[in-house]
C-alpha cells in the first residue's frame, strides 16, 4: 500500500522530487545531507544548531532595516530563530557533523527548519515556500560561505566560556590545596631520579600558574574567534547582499548572541578563506591537554602502590579498581583526562590539516574542523572539572612518607656545594651510597662539619626557597 497522502507532503529540487512526513520542519535539503552524508554517526553539535539560529535571526532583523524583507516574514523567522536558540526543534536537525559541501547541507537545514516553523507560526503548512521561502527568504543575502563559519566562531565562543569558568575552577582548587600543604616538604625529581627538596605547595602552585596561562589565551582566542565574515556571501564580496544589509548585520548579530566583540571583518575575502583562527584556537586546546596530561601523569605516580609504590598521595576513591584483585583502587580519573588529551592531540592535527587544505576562496573542510574543535573544548571543559572536582579536591599526601623521602636522599648533599666544595661534595655523595649511610652520618664522620652545623644545613626544610 501507498503512503497516506495527509501524512505526507512532496518537495522538488534540481535532482528530483522526494516524499517527506507532511509535518517536518526539515525539508528536501535536509533528508539530502542525511542520505549522503552518513559516515560518521556525529549528530551536528547543539550549540552549532543554535549559532545557526542566532545568525538567521540576525540576518532577518538586517533584512527587515535595509527594507528587503517584509516584516510579517521577518517576525516569524526571528520567532522560529528564538525557538530553536531556547533548544526547541533540534531533532529537526537530521544530518550528521562532518559532511560535504562545507556545510550547505547543514545550512539548508537550518533554512528549511527555521522556514517551515516560521510558516507554521504564519498559520501555512510546512512546505507551502511560496509564502515564505527557506532560500529567498531565511537565507536572503547570505551563502554557506558565511552563515557556517560565523556560526561556528559563534558555538566556539559560546562553549569557550564553559572552559575558562572549568579552568579558573581547576586553577582556584590547586592553588586552595597548595596552600593547604605549602609547609608540606617532598623530595622534588628530575629525570625521573631523587632532586633537591621541594614543597607540595610549590608543585601545586607551578600546576595552577600554567593552567592560568591558558586562561590568558583563552580570552585572547575569543578575540579572534569573535572576527567573522557575515555579509561576504560566497566568496566575501558581498554579491547578492543589499548594502544596507551589510551595514547592519553586524550589529544585529551582537544583538541576537548578546556577544559584544563579535564584528564583521575589515577583509571578508580573507575571513572567508582563511582559518587560521581556529588552529589558534586548536592549539591552546592542545597546549590546555598537554598540562593536563602532566599533571594527570604525575598524579598517577605520586598515587603509585600503595605499599611498594611512591605513595605520596591518596587519591579519592571513586571506583572498585579490579574485578578479580579485591580492595584495589585505580587512579581512574587521571587515566580518563590522560585519553581525552589524546584524543585532543589527533582533534589539533585533524583541524591544522583541514586548515591546510582550504584551496583558493573557500575551506571546504569547515564540517570536521568544527566538529574537531567543538569537542576539545567540550572534553577539556569536563575533564578540568573532574580533575578539580574528584581528585584535586579531596586528595590526601603521605606527610610522614614525604618527609622520609626528602629527609634520605642522596640529593641533600647538594647544599654542601657552597661550604666544601662540589668535589668534597660528590665524594660525601659516594660514600653514603656505598655504605647505605645518610648524608649527615657521613659529613660528620668525615669531620667536615659539626653535628648542629650539619644538621641544619641538611634539613630539607631549608632548602625550598620561597614557599
Amino acid at each position: 500500500m501507498g503512503e497516506d497522502i495527509r501524512n505526507v507532503r512532496q518537495e522538488k529540487d534540481l535532482l528530483g522530487t522526494r516524499t517527506l512526513p507532511a509535518n517536518a520542519y526539515y525539508g528536501i535539503h535536509s533528508v539530502r545531507a542525511a542520505e549522503n552524508y552518513n559516515f560518521c554517526g556525529y549528530p551536528i553539535h547543539p550549540e552549532l544548531i543554535r549559532a545557526l539560529a542566532i545568525v538567521k535571526k540576525a540576518a532577518a532583523l538586517a533584512n527587515l532595516e535595509a527594507g528587503v524583507l517584509e516584516e510579517k516574514k521577518a517576525k516569524a523567522i526571528v520567532q522560529a530563530a528564538d525557538e530553536i536558540i531556547e533548544g526547541k526543534w533540534l531533532n529537526q536537525f537530521i544530518g550528521e557533523a562532518i559532511q560535504g559541501g562545507a556545510g550547505t547541507g547543514i545550512n539548508m537545514n537550518a533554512n528549511e527548519v527555521i522556514a517551515n516553523r516560521a510558516l507554521d507560526i504564519l498559520g501555512h503548512k510546512p512546505g507551502n515556500y511560496s509564502e515564505l521561502h527557506p532560500l529567498d527568504d531565511v537565507n536572503k543575502g547570505q551563502s554557506t560561505n558565511d552563515v557556517i563559519p560565523t556560526a561556528i566562531r559563534i558555538a566556539a565562543i559560546r562553549l569557550m566560556g564553559s572552559y575558562l569558568e572549568a579552568a579558573e575552577l581547576l586553577a582556584e582548587t590547586l592553588e586552595k590545596k597548595a596552600e593547604q600543604c605549602k609547609d608540606l616538604i617532598k623530595l622534588g625529581r628530575t629525570h625521573l631520579q631523587d632532586a633537591v627538596p621541594i614543597t607540595v605547595g610549590q608543585e601545586l602552585n607551578a600546576w595552577a600558574s600554567a593552567i592560568r596561562r591558558d586562561v590568558a589565551r583563552g580570552h585572547k582566542i575569543i578575540e579572534l574567534l569573535s572576527v567573522v565574515n557575515l555579509g561576504g556571501t560566497a566568496v566575501g564580496t558581498g554579491i547578492n547582499a543589499h548594502p544596507d544589509y551589510m551595514k547592519a548585520v553586524g550589529a544585529k548579530l551582537r544583538e541576537a548572541s548578546g556577544i559584544e566583540s563579535l564584528r564583521v571583518s575589515d577583509d571578508l575575502v580573507d575571513a572567508t578563506q582563511n582559518l587560521d583562527a581556529w588552529v589558534e584556537a586548536s592549539g591552546l586546546m592542545k597546549a590546555t591537554a598537554t598540562t593536563l596530561t602532566k599533571i594527570a601523569n604525575d598524579l598517577r605516580l605520586m598515587a603509585s602502590g600503595p605499599m611498594v609504590g611512591l605513595a605520596e598521595v591518596k587519591l579519592p576513591p571513586v571506583a572498585a579498581g579490579s574485578s578479580i584483585m579485591p580492595g584495589k583502587v585505580n587512579p581512574v580519573i587521571p587515566e580518563l583526562v590522560n585519553q581525552i588529551c589524546f584524543k585532543v592531540y589527533g582533534n589539533d592535527l585533524t583541524i591544522s590539516l583541514g586548515a591546510s587544505a582550504g584551496q583558493f576562496e573557500l575551506n571546504v573542510m569547515q564540517p570536521v574542523m568544527s566538529h574537531c574543535l567543538f569537542e576539545s573544548i567540550s572534553m577539556l571543559t569536563n575533564a578540568m572539572k573532574a580533575l578539580a572536582e574528584k581528585v584535586i579536591k579531596g586528595m590526601e599526601f603521605n606527610k610522614e612518607r614525604l618527609e622520609r623521602y626528602a629527609g634520605s636522599a642522596m640529593t641533600l648533599v647538594t647544599a654542601l656545594n657552597p661550604i666544601i666544595g662540589q668535589d668534597a661534595a660528590s665524594d660525601v655523595a659516594k660514600k653514603a651510597l656505598e655504605q647505605g649511610k645518610d648524608i649527615v652520618s657521613v659529613v660528620i664522620e668525615e669531620g667536615l662539619l659539626d653535628e648542629e652545623t650539619a644538621r641544619k644545613v641538611l634539613d630539607p626544610r631549608t632548602m625550598v626557597g620561597k614557599k
